[in-house]
């Protein structure tokens, strides 16, 4: 029996989730919020309940310390000792690192350098690894990159066509996101289909606040909607998804904003939250339509149809497709956001059932047995697969 934490170091936040491997067990799991600000919110499982304690939690070295008194605390574990290894997930690996890697003094600077390439997410998920080796020097650490999965794209998918220069100087390239969650449910998906993940073609879609699709051909990633950055692809919650690169300098020049703050708007700003005006959460976006609201209905129409198109476009690019999954928050929970998105794919040999797409957070199959092209939903687990890769390395 190992006892590996996963941990999701944010720049104000830190998640974490104990497994019993190999079993995958969950012990515990939890949130560490306002990190560095007044009034932090320590908040952990403890037998199924949840416990909260607001205290002053300064910096992420006193979270992790925090934590693990926690855990002894309330005998979850006897001491420090019983932790066998930690697993953090690292947004951005650059084209650096395509697997998941032991954590050496030479690889954590290696990570630290790529904070350019995610300034919000690598200087804060670095800074959660150094409170860990500060705590459990001896304790073997994994970083599992959001970027990995998708190391395997042809050149054809992961460059622009910008002067090559850019790409060999700068690194400019698609590097793709959420690869942890899209290996999670493909590989999840095989086993459902009871065939080999090398011979299926498959389309993940990861819908959350942040959503991406990727066509996965025999277990390998060959094409993702995200891009250099997390801001590309299919519109989502705040994030604009592709437009055309000529609007930045017209919006500025128009709103006298600088670049930075254009990028913000496309950012914190588009999305669902831009064309509806009223939120980003996609809950209260379906309410408001069922209320008549048609600014939340074209917001709905535009997130599911750009998704449709990256379907179908991933379809030909693989020259056909096995199956469909849908994962993350509203991938699981959202039926109108899928039924949406499947409306119309008839065509390509995708037929659903209405009844059985009518659930919320479930594995299960939504397609007619007859399908040719199977439809699945299958709740995410980024988590265990960072477990996961912690055993297999540590």
């Amino acid at each position: 029996m190992s006892k590996i934490i996963a941990i999701n170091a944010g720049s104000s936040s830190l998640k974490f989730q104990l497994f019993d491997m190999p079993e995958e067990t969950v012990l515990t799991k939890g949130l560490v919020e306002r990190i560095g600000m007044d009034n932090s919110i320590f908040t952990i499982s403890v037998d199924g309940e949840k416990k909260t304690e607001i205290t002053d939690i300064p910096d992420h070295a006193v979270a992790v310390k925090m934590l693990l008194e926690k855990l002894t605390e309330f005998n979850i574990i006897k001491d420090f000792n019983e932790i066998d290894g930690v697993g953090h997930r690292v947004v951005h690996g650059g084209e650096k690192f395509s697997d998941s890697v032991l954590l050496t003094d030479e690889a954590i600077d290696e990570i630290d350098q790529l904070s350019e390439l995610a300034p919000l997410h690598n200087p804060a998920n670095v800074v959660g690894i150094k409170a860990f080796k500060q705590i459990l020097p001896d304790v073997p650490a994994v970083a599992v990159f959001d970027t990995a999965f998708h190391q395997t794209m042809p050149e054809q998918s992961y460059l622009y066509s910008l002067p090559y220069d850019y790409y060999k100087n700068f690194g400019i390239r698609k590097y793709g996101f959420h690869g942890t969650s899209h290996k999670f449910v493909t590989e999840r998906a095989a086993e459902l289909l009871g065939r080999p993940l090398e011979e299926l073609r498959l389309i993940s879609c990861h819908l959350g606040n942040g959503a991406s699709i990727a066509a996965v051909e025999g277990g390998k990633s060959i094409d993702t909607s995200m891009g250099f950055t997390p801001l590309a692809g299919v519109a989502m919650g705040t994030r604009s998804g592709n437009i055309d690169p000529a609007l930045i300098p017209f919006i500025m020049e128009k709103t006298g904003h600088t670049a930075e703050e254009v990028l913000s708007t496309l950012n914190k700003k588009s999305g669902l939250l831009g064309v509806s005006g009223l939120s980003s959460d996609l809950r209260d976006i379906e309410e408001a339509t069922e209320e008549g609201n048609d600014r939340a209905e074209v917001a709905l129409d535009i997130f599911a149809s750009r998704i449709h198109k990256y379907i179908g476009s991933y379809a030909a690019r693989m020259n056909g497709v096995d199956a469909i999954i849908f994962t993350a928050g509203i991938g699981e929970n959202s039926s109108e956001v899928r039924a949406r998105v499947l409306r119309g794919l008839e065509f390509m040999g995708v037929y659903w059932d209405p009844s059985l797409n009518n659930m919320r957070g479930e594995e299960a199959f939504i397609s007619y047995p007859h399908s040719p092209v199977k439809v699945i939903v299958i709740p995410t687990n980024e988590e265990v697969m960072i477990a996961r890769d912690v055993m297999r390395l540590a």
